[in-house]
């Protein structure tokens, strides 16, 4: 297979196609002003492919921030495009497309992934996507676009999922994802007082979660945000940590980026040797693909920002393309298998 990338920092949508012939999938990455008439134009002037889209950056080497990026696959790859909608009351209502286009690609977890745009409610999503993609064996990687739409074959969506199954005829796919953190001490706590549906967390070990985060940090109210960067929060999954940014301070409590249930375990994180970090990742995908078509990655927004604000973003761009051909988005949230997880990064392989 190969993998296209093309961009256009002002949105044009035909510079940014220029040189893509006979895409089997195409993603399609825009700016919030201009998404639906993308959307639109990117189905007239490709006609019937399958396609997903989402409000946010995309990247090869070089970042796209408002303008458009089109990333697709050809030259070797069966796929579908479909949506799940109703994403935060009921997605599990639309399962049986997914079921079908698993049938229609013939997918199967050695040479099939998913990759999914979503306008929200995260964990809910993947837990439904994963009633079916889990029996095959199937991975998913994915991210969270802004402004709550998402688009998939031509159509603009709200309150949605957006995905695509991509089989390689080539050879195998594989998902990995990256945490640049590690825990910091040996502080654990009991969250509780939390809102699911608002993602705060209200207490730790029965005091303030704001005061608990300033009293071991030494950081004002201001500093808070900033500092999540360096030190966010960490759910314990079996041999695993998911990474909980924090969003913003609501009185005494702290608002995050994904869900916090009552009674979770939680460890404090901080940030680590990053550059060896992502050496190492590429070093294990170099180990298991000796020979590989295309490389397609999800960084977080916070990942985006602490590579630039450290001066880092480019040379990391110029790193993962010693991998060959790599191309991906700049997500609210990232997603891998059925996990949903903040400031890391995730992505697939095609050998």
């Amino acid at each position: 297979m190969r993998q296209f990338f093309g961009m256009s920092q002002s949105g044009n949508l035909d510079e940014a196609v220029r040189g893509l012939r006979n895409p089997q999938f195409i993603m399609l990455l825009s700016n919030d002003t201009q998404f639906e008439a993308h959307v639109h134009g990117l189905e007239k002037l490709f006609p019937g492919v399958p396609s997903i889209g989402c409000i946010g950056m995309g990247y090869d080497t070089r970042v796209v921030e408002h303008g458009v990026a089109v990333i697709a696959f050809s030259n070797g790859v069966t796929a579908a495009a479909n949506v799940l909608e109703q994403v935060s009351t009921m997605p599990v209502k639309y399962i049986d497309r997914l079921k079908e286009d698993v049938r229609a690609v013939n997918a199967s977890s050695r040479d099939t992934v998913c990759i999914d745009f979503c306008s929200g409610n995260d964990a809910c999503v993947l837990t439904t996507l994963y009633t079916v993609l889990g029996q095959q064996g199937i991975s998913l990687v994915g991210g969270t676009g802004d402004a709550g739409k998402v688009s998939a074959n031509g159509t603009v969506y709200q309150d949605a999922v957006a995905y695509g199954l991509v089989k390689n005829q080539d050879g195998r796919v594989k998902t990995y994802k990256e945490n640049i953190y590690h825990q910091l001490g040996d502080y654990r706590f009991i969250a509780s007082n939390t809102d699911k549906a608002n993602y705060i967390l209200g207490t730790l070990n029965g005091k303030p979660a704001k005061q608990v985060y300033q009293d071991i940090l030494h950081v004002t109210d201001q500093e808070i945000l900033t500092r999540t960067f360096q030190n966010p929060f960490g759910k314990i999954n079996g041999d695993d940590t998911c990474i909980i940014s924090i969003k913003e301070v609501k009185g005494s409590a702290l608002a995050c980026f994904r869900q916090v249930n009552d009674s979770d375990v939680l460890i404090l994180l901080e940030l680590g040797d990053y550059q060896a970090i992502a050496q190492n990742t590429i070093q294990k995908i170099c180990h298991d693909f000796p020979k590989r078509s295309a490389v397609f990655s999800v960084n977080c927004l916070f990942r985006y920002k602490l590579f630039s604000e450290r001066n880092y973003m480019q040379k990391y761009l110029q790193e993962m393309s010693a991998l060959g051909s790599h191309a991906g988005l700049v997500g609210y949230g990232e997603h891998y298998n059925n996990r949903f997880v903040n400031q890391s990064m995730t992505c697939v392989v095609f050998e």
